[in-house]
């Protein structure tokens, strides 16, 4: 049996262009679909980065907060009215050492005081880092008590 062979009038001119593959049209379509999904990616990526440098700050600022405080009434000292500064690499910061305000919540803290010997003192830190105008800061605030100097009197 010999191989048939079918003119080149029985080919339709419509199937060939079928079997061709792709259109332009579809391509660029694919490529805009591509490029729209990469620019997403890429926004998720740099939000991301973003947010792991702010808390990678945060948790710097946190620790040096904790620092600091542990610092204060070992070097430095716990006066009333006093302020102090220093810096931990590109954080500077700043302690304000004044006398507890009392609140209608607790007005009773001076009288306790007296009676006891003890005094309130409130002790406020700013943590600052950045250049302007983007600098950032932090603020801490905690209440030491301090045994008030008394003379006894020897009888």
């Amino acid at each position: 049996m010999q191989g048939r062979k079918i003119p080149l009038s029985a080919i339709n001119p419509r199937s060939m262009k079928n079997d061709g593959g792709f259109t332009l049209l579809e391509v660029l379509l694919a490529f805009v679909v591509f490029a729209l999904s990469f620019t997403t990616v890429l926004e998720i990526l740099s939000g991301s980065m973003r947010n792991t440098v702010r808390a990678r700050e945060y948790t710097e600022v946190a620790l040096i907060a904790q620092s600091v405080m542990d610092q204060v009434g070992l070097e430095i000292p716990v006066e009333q009215g006093t302020t102090h500064a220093g810096e931990s690499g590109e954080y500077e910061w700043e302690v304000y050492i004044s006398s507890y305000a009392d609140s209608a919540e607790n007005a009773y803290s001076i009288e306790l005081s007296e009676l006891t010997g003890i005094e309130l003192l409130q002790i406020d830190l700013i943590i600052s880092w950045g250049e302007p105008p983007r600098e950032k800061s932090r603020s801490f605030s905690t209440v030491r008590a301090m045994l008030i100097n008394r003379q006894l009197s020897s009888g």
